[in-house]
């Protein structure tokens, strides 16, 4: 009873590499199937350009505040001097 140890080895590796690389192609074509469901039934909100005037008028609004708010603090602390 002679076993070739290498050659047993080899084929328990190409079994074990191709057990691996069919259950990542198919989990890959279930992930491609599933992302496909998913955006047919939830598909990505479109951004309003509208929503992004205001935010920059907001912002600009922001920063008139802060150089408000700096300039009282700067006008109180040299009025204390």
């Amino acid at each position: 009873m002679e076993t070739n140890l290498v050659g047993e080895s080899i084929k328990f590796m190409m079994l074990g590499m191709g057990t691996v690389f069919a259950f990542l192609g198919i989990m890959i074509f279930f992930m491609d199937v599933m992302s496909k469901i998913v955006h047919k039934f939830f598909p990505e909100i479109q951004p309003d350009v509208n929503a992004a005037l205001r935010n920059t008028q907001n912002e600009n609004n922001q920063k008139k505040v802060v150089a408000a708010i700096t300039a009282a603090i700067k006008y109180h602390r040299e009025g204390q001097k």
